[in-house]
C-alpha cells in the first residue's frame, strides 16, 4: 500500500471507489454515533458513498483514509473542503473516528500527518476546523493536533434536525512548525 504520509501506526492515503465496501461497514457500524456530529446523510449506501468519493473530484475537495500501517485497515477518515487559494490558501477539515477504533489514538496521528501533507503537499496556510461544543473528545482530539480557538459560531450548521452552534478552532503552516522559515 502506498501512502501519502506515514506515522508509527497509520498512514494516509486518497479514499478511493474500492474503499466501498469496507468504508461502507465502518459508517453502518458507527451510525449511531455519527449521527449527532456530522452533517449531510449519513454514508451508509452506495449512492451516498458515491457522491461522497466523486465530490473530491472538484478542486476544491479532498478526500482521505488513515489506515493502519500493520494490516491496512481504514481507522478513520478526513477531508479538507472549500479549500480557496489565491491570497487564503485555506481548507476547512472535517473528520471521524469509527466506533471500533475510537481512543487508540489513531485520529490525532492521522491528522497530524494530515495537517503537515496539507501545508507541505497541498500548498495551504490555513486549516479550520468547526466543532460542536458538546463534542468533547473531537474538542480534545483538535488541541493534541495543535488548532487553537479563534470563536464560536452560533447556529452554525445543520446536523441532526437543527441548527447547530460551533466552536471554530485553526492551524496555520507557522503554528503547526512547518511555515517556510522552518523548511
Amino acid at each position: 500500500m502506498t501512502y501519502l504520509a506515514e506515522g508509527t501506526r497509520v498512514g494516509i492515503r486518497r479514499i478511493s471507489r474500492q474503499d466501498r465496501a469496507e468504508f461502507l461497514a465502518l459508517n453502518r457500524e458507527s451510525a449511531d454515533l455519527l449521527a449527532r456530529w456530522m452533517p449531510g446523510d449519513p454514508i451508509t449506501t452506495d449512492e451516498v458513498f458515491e457522491g461522497y468519493v466523486a465530490r473530491f473530484d472538484e478542486p476544491a475537495n479532498e478526500g482521505f483514509v488513515i489506515c493502519r500501517l500493520d494490516t491496512g485497515a481504514i481507522v478513520g477518515r478526513a477531508n479538507i473542503n472549500n479549500i480557496v487559494r489565491g491570497t487564503r490558501q485555506d481548507g476547512t477539515l472535517g473528520y471521524c473516528a469509527y466506533s471500533s477504533t475510537t481512543g487508540r489514538g489513531y485520529l490525532t496521528e492521522g491528522l497530524r500527518l494530515l495537517v503537515r501533507y496539507a501545508f507541505g503537499e497541498l500548498g495551504l496556510h490555513r486549516i479550520e476546523a468547526n466543532i460542536q461544543p458538546t463534542n468533547a473528545p473531537s474538542l480534545s482530539l483538535i488541541k493534541r493536533v495543535g488548532f487553537r480557538r479563534e470563536g464560536y459560531s452560533p447556529n452554525f450548521q445543520y446536523i441532526d434536525g437543527a441548527w447547530r452552534d460551533h466552536e471554530r478552532w485553526a492551524i496555520t503552516a507557522e503554528t503547526a512548525g512547518t511555515g517556510p522559515d522552518d523548511a
